[in-house]
């Protein structure tokens, strides 16, 4: 899971003035507390929330509650966590840039919970207040894929690529977008460069396969798909490859 932006040392400065405990003993202590809940929060999310709660009554402020947030996420409750954030970006004094960083958290945290319709709605506030950056637009692209939009995640793949080409990401979800505009041609480019960029992704891999049928390639494909499950055994790519091997067999016969 990508947590967008570097928070430490802004909500250090919001939690010392929530705290309103002067001396510098202080500051380093709610540094240290935030540094620690934030470390363990993909580990132990429970122990991390219990952390932020304790912490926030200490005078944690909007540093325990980003932290709160933020372990709700990992913890698999994404619907819970994106609303914290929406609210606290609202409430808290800050500059746009971290308001949108807070925003663009929202927004994986509502794809999360497969609510394709928020998270677009919360990552274009954010795009818009972060002035476009490449890693936001890619995720306000799968919304919209999941909303059936291709042409508008298109529109943000090709400007998340302009503006960051280093991107395996960008081009295997541009691939599938242009699968399913039937844009056979571009889609295959764009896989081709994804894999270039990142040999060991299984979902490269299962995408090259599926574009590998479509046109008609069979060997070509199954070679893909059976990749999918050396790099990945389990998982969901692996379960899609599995079922298209089979797929694959039973029309043959």
């Amino acid at each position: 899971m990508r947590i967008v932006g570097s928070f430490v040392t802004f909500f250090i400065g919001l939690a010392g003035l929530s705290a309103a405990l002067p001396g510098h003993a202080e500051e380093l202590n709610h540094r240290r507390e935030y540094a620690r809940c934030m470390a363990i929060a993909p580990s132990d999310p429970n122990d991390a929330f219990e952390m932020a709660t304790a912490w926030k009554e200490l005078g944690g402020g909007d540093a325990a509650e980003h932290c709160a947030a933020v372990a709700l996420l990992y913890s698999g409750q994404p619907e819970f966590a994106a609303r914290r954030l929406e609210v606290l970006a609202e409430k808290i004094i800050a500059e746009p840039d971290f308001k949108g960083n807070l925003l663009a958290q929202a927004g994986q945290a509502w794809l999360l919970a497969g609510d394709a319709t928020r998270a677009e709605a919360t990552l274009t506030t954010a795009i818009d207040l972060l002035k476009g950056r490449p890693l936001v637009m890619i995720d306000r692209a799968q919304a919209r894929a999941e909303m059936g939009d291709y042409d508008g995640a298109l529109e943000d793949l090709d400007a998340a690529i302009a503006a960051d080409p280093s991107n395996a990401d960008a081009y295997l979800f541009r691939a599938t977008a242009h699968r399913y505009l039937d844009h056979l041609a571009l889609a295959r480019a764009d896989i081709d460069t994804a894999l270039a960029r990142a040999p060991k992704d299984p979902a490269a891999w299962l995408e090259s396969g599926i574009l590998n049928r479509l046109a008609g390639n069979d060997q070509s494909a199954r070679s893909d798909w059976l990749k999918v499950l050396e790099l990945e055994p389990d998982g969901e790519a692996a379960r899609m490859a599995r079922a298209n091997i089979e797929k694959m067999d039973v029309k043959a016969d």
